[in-house]
This record gives structure tokens, C-alpha cells and sequence, in this order.
């Protein structure tokens, strides 16, 4: 059979899709035909309707598998419209958002499939069966229509990630991602999390597994490794097989939950590469033991989920249970190491106030992180805080149909006056970290931040636009005056300090 795989990644950052990589790789070992079309504007422009049509029937495939997250929703959705026109083969969709809302996607009646989960060993028994002209409607991890009827069926054990074949690098145009992604690469050495934060899909997984298997939390061994060699190996591959890399990226949702594994693994790569590399860590998981071993190996980011500075927040909306005392002591003990700290934050959650904003950037300005990094809050279905934003009348649903990120804006309606709030804290969230902070310049921000407070919502749509180049221009002002500051850098929604950008090589 000839699979083709869709990756809608319009209007966000460049990604690699590592669930599709390691599901191409047990297909073609069984002799199928796989391709894959990553529909984003930084790799090409996007295809008119013409154009992807076009494309499709050149392509020919049997079968059609689209790769979707919720932002990316409603242009799969436009896609497989345009994908029903061109084709007779059946579509199906994976990815977070199928797991989520299997039972509304088929009932588009645009998909014919959906696959739940982990689903290397489902898509691999669904085509070969397909192949054989066999019945699918049996098989697990699976949801489909039964005689107009939605069948979704229980998913199977989680799949043995030692056992996995090696990821499909050419799947893609890999090089092609790197020099996009400016030498970045990202790698995986784990699978799961042990926190259930209400904003995160894996309480839904993690519940969807228990009540399908009917077993317990450490029956399921959600939280797995791979071999530290199996990342070694890959680690060599991609050297020796591509040019350009300058960072390697590990984006496990807990890299360092085991602390036997990550001196393993620093160890081992300390005596394969150079090339820097990124983790992320928790608060609950990074001591001076972890700090060590990565420096050691030459990690040289560590970045850690804060989400608020609000333990209001972090308590009661987001069941995230740490101390802001805890953040800053461990957020020193990256800096004492040698590495850069770097921490995400979101703004406009449920029941937020504009106070609880205020404590997210004063703790922003007391702890110093390396760098940070905000998005709006968005409201995943299927997750406890969606709950949260429908049971308080915060959802635009309008709005939030027409996100394909999460960076750009809120979905959510707090009202006039706090909106536009979010808004200016959300555009240029630096100059409210500085102004806030005991450094030399925070006087000089305070200024620009109160003038920036005072506009009405027609006076700030004016400033606004030419916000981020005022912020390149005043940053370099205050690098001739040798002042420490934060400063937009690499993306409109990364706030960096000048001691790590000035000397970056």
C-alpha cells in the first residue's frame, strides 16, 4: 500500500512530527510505500485548494493519515474537504486532537478513521490488514463508523519503547527542517509524565489507558525510556548523516524525572558529541546531582514549566503544587552550574486577575531566568481546565476556531478591560519583567510600561505593530550603556537576557 501522511503545521513554528516518524518506520519495514506532505509556511508556501488537489492525485495514495494537534483543527478539517475531492482512499486522523475528539471528527463524515493514542503496532496491523482485504473494524486503538453508527474501540498495552524501530528521518526533508530551525534538532529519549496539570492532555491518556486496560497507574508504565544506547545511536546518525547541527533539543516532558538515567545519559554522550543540548526539567526533579551531570555533558539549557507566578493559580487552576522560594533556589542552581534557565509562562487563565498576572512578572524579575518564554492560555478539549473555561463562560468559541496557535492571542473573553490588558502583557511581556526587576534599567521600562498601560484599546491597535522594532532599537541603546535587560529575541513570544544573547557564538 502507499500511505501518505498529512502534517497541517500552518501558522505555528516549524516542527518535527515524531509520532509520524516512528509510524513510517514499521510500514516500510513491511514493505509499504510512505510519504509525507508537512504543510507550513516556513518549508513552502501553502498549496491553494488547485494546487493540493493537484498534488494528491499525483501522489495517488491508498490511504490518506493526517497528523493533527487542536490549533491545527480546523485546516485539517479544510484539508480533508479539498482531500475528498480529489480522492476516493479512505482518510484517517491521528494525533493528540483524535485521541481527544474522536466521536466529533468522525462525525464530520470527512474522516473514515481515527486512531487513539500510541499507535505505532494499530497503524501497522490496520494496514496490513487493509492490504490483505480484511475486516479493521476490530482493531484496537481504532474508532470508525459501524453502520452509521461511531465505534470506538479500547486501546492496547503501550507500546515497549525499547522495541521500537528507529524513526523514519526521511520521511522528511530533515536537512531541509534543520537549516529552517537554524541548526536545531529536536530528540526523544521518554515517553509520559508523572504530574496530571489540568491544562495537559496526559490526565486524558493517562485515564483513557487505566479504564480501557483495567489497570492500575503502575501497571500501565506510562512514564518509559528508551535505551540510553538507542539515543546514542541516534545521536551518531543524525551526525553523520546531516549537516548544520547546533543544538540538540530533548523535548521529553520530563527529561529528568530519572536521575539515574540522566547521568547515564550524559556520560555516554559526552563521549560521542560537543553539541549542546536542551532539556526539560521540573522543580519536584533537578537537584545539584542533575545540574552536574548536564553541564558536565554541556547542556546548556534547562527549561522548566512555571506557568504562573500566581500560587493561587498553580493550586487551585492548574494543579501545579511548588513554591515560588522553590523556583528561584533552583533557577540559581542551573545559573551556579554554568547553564541558561529557561521557563514558560502563560497568561489568561480561567479566574485570572490582573494581580495574579502582576505576581507572574514580578517573580519573572526576582528569579532572573535565563530567558522565558509566554503564550496565552488555550483550553484543550478533553482536559480539565477546557472544563474549567466552559463552566465559567470564559470560551470564545469563535475565537478559538480561528486560532492555529497560541502565541498570537487568547480565545478566551475576560471583558473589555482585562482583554486589552492581556494584550499589552502579551505583546511585549520583557518590558513588564524589567520594569519589575531590580535591575539597573528597570526604571527606564517602568516609564514605557505605564505609557503603554494608560493607552485606550484604539491608541494601543496604533502603538502596537511597532512595539517589537521600539524593543530591538531601546535594547540596543541600553547594550551601548552596558545595562542588563530582557529583550525580545528568536521569536515574538521569547523574552531573553543580554548577558546570553551578546555572547552567544
Amino acid at each position: 500500500m502507499k500511505i501518505l501522511f498529512l502534517y497541517p503545521n500552518a501558522g505555528a513554528q516549524v516542527a518535527f512530527n515524531f509520532g509520524l516518524a516512528h509510524l513510517a518506520a514499521p510500514l516500510r519495514h513491511a514493505g509499504h510505500e510512505v510519504a509525507c506532505w508537512q504543510l507550513c509556511e516556513d518549508l513552502a508556501p501553502l498549496p491553494t485548494r488547485e494546487e493540493f488537489i493537484a498534488r494528491l492525485r499525483r501522489e495517488a495514495p491508498d490511504l490518506v493519515g493526517f497528523s493533527v494537534v487542536t490549533n491545527q483543527w480546523p485546516y485539517a478539517r479544510q484539508l480533508a474537504g479539498w482531500a475528498r475531492e480529489a480522492l476516493e482512499a479512505p482518510l484517517a486522523c491521528g494525533g493528540i486532537h483524535a485521541t481527544v475528539a474522536a466521536e466529533e471528527i468522525l462525525e464530520t463524515g470527512l474522516f473514515d478513521y481515527v486512531f487513539l493514542g500510541e499507535c505505532e503496532e494499530a497503524l501497522a496491523e490496520f494496514v496490513e490488514r487493509t492490504a490483505r482485504g480484511r475486516s479493521v473494524e476490530d482493531v484496537r486503538n481504532l474508532g470508525l463508523k459501524v453502520d452509521g453508527r461511531v465505534r470506538i474501540n479500547p486501546v492496547r498495552p503501550l507500546p515497549d519503547l525499547k522495541a521500537l524501530p528507529p524513526k523514519d528521518y526521511d520521511l522528511f526533508d530533515f536537512q531541509r527542517l534543520i537549516d529552517v530551525k537554524k541548526g536545531w534538532v529536536s530528540l526523544m529519549a521518554s515517553r509520559g509524565c508523572p504530574f496530571s496539570c489540568t491544562y495537559c492532555f496526559n490526565h486524558f491518556m493517562v485515564g483513557k489507558y487505566r479504564r480501557d486496560l483495567g489497570c492500575s497507574l503502575k501497571d500501565l508504565n506510562y512514564i518509559r525510556h528508551f535505551d540510553v544506547g538507542q539515543i546514542i545511536d541516534e545521536i551518531r546518525y543524525l551526525l553523520t548523516h546531516y549537516r548544520h547541527i547546533r543544538t540538540f533539543i530533548f523535548d521529553d516532558d520530563l527529561f529528568t524525572f530519572d536521575r539515574d538515567y540522566v547521568v547515564e545519559f550524559c556520560k555516554a554522550y559526552r563521549k560521542v558529541s560537543d553539541v549542546p543540548f536542551v532539556v526539560n526539567a521540573h522543580f519536584g526533579f533537578f537537584g545539584p546531582d542533575h545540574a552536574r551531570a548536564l553541564a558536565e555533558a554541556h547542556c546548556r539549557i534547562v527549561k522548566f514549566g512555571v506557568e504562573s507566578g500566581s500560587p493561587r493559580i498553580r493550586r487551585e487552576i492548574m494543579n501545579r503544587h511548588m513554591t515560588n522560594e522553590a523556583i528561584i533556589d533552583t533557577l540559581a542552581l542551573v545559573r551556579d552550574a554554568g547553564m541558561h534557565s529557561s521557563v514558560f509562562i502563560m497568561i489568561g487563565l480561567p479566574r485570572e486577575t490582573r494581580e495574579d498576572v502582576m505576581e507572574t512578572v514580578r517573580l519573572l524579575g526576582k528569579a532572573e531566568p535565563g530567558r522565558f518564554r509566554w503564550t496565552f492560555f488555550y483550553p484543550y478539549p478533553g482536559t480539565r481546565a477546557y472544563e474549567m473555561s466552559v463552566e465559567g463562560r470564559y470560551v470564545d468559541f469563535g475565537r478559538m476556531a480561528s486560532l492555529m496557535n497560541f502565541t498570537d492571542a487568547s480565545c478566551l473573553d475576560f471583558g473589555p478591560e482585562h482583554n486589552l490588558f492581556l494584550k499589552k502583557v502579551g505583546r511585549v511581556m520583557p518590558w513588564f519583567v524589567n520594569a519589575h526587576s531590580s535591575l539597573a534599567a528597570a526604571p527606564l521600562y517602568l516609564k514605557r510600561v505605564q505609557a503603554i498601560l494608560d493607552l485606550d484599546e484604539r491608541r494601543w491597535e496604533a502603538a502596537s505593530p511597532k512595539l517589537h522594532r521600539l524593543d530591538e532599537a531601546f535594547s540596543a541603546r541600553l547594550t551601548r550603556r552596558g545595562l542588563r535587560h530582557y529583550a525580545i529575541k528568536y521569536n515574538p513570544f521569547m523574552g531573553v537576557s543580554s548577558d546570553y544573547f551578546l555572547n552567544e557564538k
